[in-house]
């Protein structure tokens, strides 16, 4: 069997379709949906973001990329905290809001406020991560941000998390795992 690649190794391929080919690849694969609040110079800010990752549990260290350095990204990129809202199946709308540019965030028909050490707080959500920021690396054309989580905030009530895949908001279902051949019960 052989397999064609579309990388670096031939001359002849333009670096317009690696990137084509990156994007595609990415878009096929689901990722966790987070929302991350800050508080800016103008007020709170939020973004939707789909690469939130856990780096340690001991200590407890998260990440997460910004696309770029405008609005709310900037603020996030230089705040001295902010909180991590792990997204639930319910909260599509609430994503979709803080993913679109020009929407109205932190309006009178959205439920948050703010906690005592001054970040907004999304009502509502999954677990939400209080973190501190540890570093940041450029990368390409983002911005890489590593933080430390230093409070956690567990919802009442536990429910599927929110998949961003193939351009859309999607939920977990349960599933058959099939058994490995030779595994033994």
């Amino acid at each position: 069997m052989t397999t064609e690649l579309v990388g670096p190794q031939s001359d002849s391929i333009p670096a317009m379709s690696i990137r084509t080919s990156f994007v595609d690849a990415f878009r096929n694969h689901p990722a966790g949906v987070a929302v991350i609040t800050a508080t800016g110079n103008d007020g709170p800010v939020g973004i939707t973001s789909s690469s939130v990752i856990s780096i340690s549990a001991d200590p407890a260290v998260l990440a997460f990329s910004l696309q770029s350095l405008r609005g709310s990204a900037a603020a996030i990129a230089t705040a001295t905290s902010f909180l991590v809202h792990l997204a639930h199946s319910e909260n599509a709308e609430l994503a979709s809001t803080f993913a679109t540019r020009g929407a109205v965030r932190f309006g009178d028909d959205m439920e948050w406020s703010f906690l005592e050490t001054g970040e907004p707080l999304l009502h509502g959500t999954g677990h939400v991560l209080r973190a501190v920021p540890l570093s940041t690396t450029a990368c390409g054309s983002a911005l890489i941000v590593t933080a430390e989580v230093v409070d956690v905030v567990t919802p009442a009530r536990i429910r599927s998390p929110l998949v961003y895949h193939d351009r859309a908001y999607r939920h977990l279902a349960p599933t058959q795992t099939p058994q490995p051949k030779g595994a033994q019960l």
